[in-house]
């Protein structure tokens, strides 16, 4: 059960309209990485989780603070929009500077929104349910988060530097903040994950299914002109998981068959029923 507090996380203040800078932060709340899609990917990891009780809870405790997030970027969209109005926008195009930034308007944001923020990126792409990753696996499903964080981040990070609003910057910095712990917080489950179950998933599929290509388990293969890549720890040392020892392939040799070239009879059947038809 969710209940609602009028109260946002943080507080949410702009010095002055900007409804462009309102459209690039459409990204971070519907974007793939945006606020939007960590809500639901967490929530729904939170809702299937089979595993020890902490996870769960931990998921919950996270996706509920994202639903908070959503809405603080929603109220900053809102403020960004404030005096965004057509009539507005035609006494703000006499002024050259002005009618630049105003220019850059979302169209939705007058006409699908009234002036509020959209489940959408910045080119108004709605966002997607297909961006979250919920899979079961709590390793697999951790390491996606990571990922999220880190991208979502790093977009906040490039919003927060192509605005001089102080009160903007103010709630991107505890966004950034906040960011920053949940890369932390994965990056604890993750290590925590690895010690129980190991470091490759899924950590239940049998190793001995997998004894024709134990060899391939461990080489890198240069693939690409020049042998740089083979400085890399990657290429040499032991696997993370203390079973083997990398090994770099400068020229690997494929080990494959040759594709028939034979075509099929049902085939060759089919296309004489379509040239008598």
């Amino acid at each position: 059960m969710f209940r609602h507090q009028k109260e946002l996380q943080f507080e949410v203040k702009v010095e002055r309209p900007d409804p462009m800078l309102a459209r690039q932060i459409q990204e971070v709340l519907g974007g793939q990485f945006g606020e939007m899609t960590v809500m639901m990917q967490y929530l729904f990891q939170g809702f299937n989780c089979r595993g020890e009780e902490k996870y769960k809870d931990m998921l919950m405790d996270i996706g509920t603070e994202e639903i908070g997030h959503v809405e603080m970027l929603c109220s900053l969209i809102s403020q960004l929009l404030d005096g965004a109005s057509p009539e507005d926008q035609a006494k703000a195009a006499k002024d050259p500077a002005t009618a630049a930034i105003m220019g850059g308007i979302n169209p939705q944001h007058l006409l699908v929104s009234g002036l509020g923020g959209l489940p959408t990126n910045s080119n108004g792409v709605p966002w997607n349910g297909s961006y979250i990753v919920a899979s079961g696996n709590l390793l697999a499903d951790m390491r996606s988060n990571l990922h999220a964080e880190s991208q979502g981040r790093l977009q906040v990070a490039r919003l927060y530097h192509m605005t001089k609003d102080e009160g903007v910057r103010a709630t991107f910095r505890k966004m950034l903040a906040r960011d920053r712990y949940h890369q932390y917080q994965w990056m604890a489950a993750i290590e925590e994950l690895e010690e129980k179950n190991g470091v490759v998933v899924p950590a239940t599929f049998p190793p001995e299914a997998e004894e024709e290509a134990q060899k391939e388990a461990y080489e890198f293969w240069n693939l690409s002109e020049g042998e740089e890549s083979g400085e890399g720890p990657w290429a040499t040392g032991s696997a993370p998981d203390g079973t083997g020892d990398f090994v770099y392939v400068t020229k690997p040799v494929p080990k494959g068959q040759i594709p028939s070239q034979k075509i099929p009879s049902t085939v060759l059947h089919h296309d004489l029923e379509i040239k008598t038809k």
